[in-house]
């Protein structure tokens, strides 16, 4: 069973956005770090970093049936409630791709309409405040030989195959001076996610991650170098923590999430 987290300035109940809902007060260890694992061996971290008061990335991952679904978040910077509206767009964007995966959804339909769904949670947020919360957001659907994505805003998906060079599967919503230009919120622009589908011609992993990893691992090619497979039907916990202690190593300037979600590997 899951303990509710108590404040430690006045014992209360501590809200998901890490401020007591009684007095206020901002909880300084709150999702400092999060692990994560699922079936068959899928796995995440996301860590606050060295530079960041709080950690606005958020992970979700769930089983559905014959599919794994993970999502990944980034809270855009100068939006208020930035890590609230990860983690909200994290947890109900991956509860509704498993649900709708469950239900017999093509991927591409589940991705899509989890993603509405996440944005419309997200939205719902911000009141009357300007700017509203926002994030971005990165979701992967895997089956046992199959994989889909789609995404919003500059989180990421590569796809790390077993044998061969690795992939950027998603391009970055950027604009001018790399300002991401599609997020989730009230103040976003309508738009349809991006999606990709490969078809992968052997095992391997599914990256999703947000720019904390990526501005240190941009390249394809460095990450395949520094992804440690594990033996064959092994949790990708440890690869997920090497990934983000590799960006700590660096300098962690920023909230850093990788989540791996294996394909073929079962």
């Amino acid at each position: 069973m899951t303990q509710t987290p108590v404040c430690v300035a006045c014992e209360g109940t501590v809200a998901p956005d890490g401020h007591c809902w009684d007095c206020g007060a901002d909880q300084p260890d709150h999702r400092v770090r999060m692990e994560t694992t699922g079936a068959d061996g899928a796995a995440g971290v996301s860590d606050r970093g060295s530079r960041r008061g709080i950690n606005a990335d958020a992970l979700a991952l769930a089983a559905a049936g014959d599919w794994t679904a993970g999502v990944v978040c980034d809270g855009v910077s100068m939006s208020p409630r930035a890590e609230r509206a990860a983690q909200l767009a994290a947890e109900t964007g991956c509860a509704a791709l498993a649900e709708r995966l469950v239900g017999g959804d093509l991927p591409e339909t589940a991705l899509s309409r989890s993603a509405a769904r996440a944005g419309r949670a997200v939205e719902a947020l911000s009141g009357t405040e300007s700017p509203a919360p926002a994030c971005t957001y990165v979701a992967g659907a895997v089956g046992p030989e199959d994989l889909w994505v789609a995404w919003v805003g500059d989180s990421r998906a590569y796809w790390l195959p077993e044998q061969g060079p690795a992939v950027l599967l998603t391009e970055d919503d950027t604009g001018e001076f790399g300002a991401i230009s599609a997020w989730l919120g009230a103040d976003a622009e309508p738009a349809e996610p991006g999606s990709r589908s490969p078809r992968p011609t052997g095992p391997g992993v599914l990256l999703l991650c947000t720019d904390g990893l990526t501005r240190y691992l941009a390249d394809p090619a460095d990450l395949r170098a520094a992804v440690p497979s594990p033996r064959r039907g092994g949790s990708w916990l440890p690869a997920a923590r090497a990934l983000v202690g590799h960006a700590l190593d660096r300098g962690g300037h920023d909230n850093v999430t990788a989540l791996l979600l294996p394909v073929g590997d079962r």
